[in-house]
């Protein structure tokens, strides 16, 4: 790559921003981390989508979040019917081996897996189709619509709870109170993350919580009076 090339690559650039400007601000902590290994306190499990960002929604540093992403934040069910996944053992490395402290599952708005599990997703994807069905026990019994993709995003959040609590190792440590269990909401357009609150049984906006949520959990009760039980 010529020297022109290489100004006008601007992920290069950033790269090279990150070793020059931000490494040498932080160098001691990464090389804590090298020597003393990483001690996250939170397993992070949150959609792929862009618009999220854990480090900015947490204000975390390096070393505090241990991060899943994939499509929807979905979990996968502990018996293994969708074979092998690494959001599986992504899982079972945090809590056997890290012993996080807590688990987030974080989905958001404008969610386009749940919009694709509604609408289905090119014939091509074969893998994402397949992956989408672990949306549908939350989807509602109506043509997508913004409130129903809404509700579902917020249903989606709560069942993979559910899942989380049907793996032996996390409802062991949840049970013995050294773990808990987070559902988080992000709305982008307001800035504001909404937690799944077990005394008010619904979402309740950060501004207006009084924790940051902890499980394990009650039945999910909906304004309409639709349950998803444990």
């Amino acid at each position: 790559m010529t020297p022109d090339a290489a100004t006008s690559d601007e992920l290069l650039l950033r790269l090279r921003r990150f070793q020059s400007d931000y490494f040498p601000l932080h160098q001691q902590r990464f090389q804590d981390l090298v020597a003393q290994g990483q001690h996250p306190k939170t397993l992070f499990i949150g959609c792929s989508d862009s618009r999220l960002v854990p480090y900015l929604l947490t204000g975390a540093g390096p070393g505090e979040l241990f991060l899943v992403r994939n499509v929807g934040a979905f979990i996968p069910p502990y018996d293994g019917k969708y074979g092998l996944h690494g959001t599986t053992a992504a899982i079972e490395y945090a809590v056997l081996t890290l012993h996080v402290e807590r688990i987030i599952v974080c989905g958001h708005s404008h969610c386009g897996a749940v919009r694709a599990a509604y609408d289905g997703a090119p014939d091509e994807a074969i893998a994402l189709r397949a992956w989408l069905e672990l949306a549908q026990e939350a989807l509602l019994p109506v043509v997508s619509s913004p409130e129903a993709l809404r509700r579902s995003e917020q249903r989606v959040v709560v069942l993979q709870l559910e899942r989380l609590m049907a793996y032996p190792m996390v409802r062991r440590e949840v049970e013995a109170g050294r773990l808990t269990l987070h559902g988080w909401y992000y709305v982008i357009e307001d800035g504001e993350i909404h937690i799944f609150d077990i005394d008010h049984g619904n979402f309740v906006p950060a501004s207006q919580a009084s924790h940051s949520g902890s499980g394990p959990y009650q039945p999910y009760v909906e304004h309409d009076g639709q349950v998803i039980s444990y």
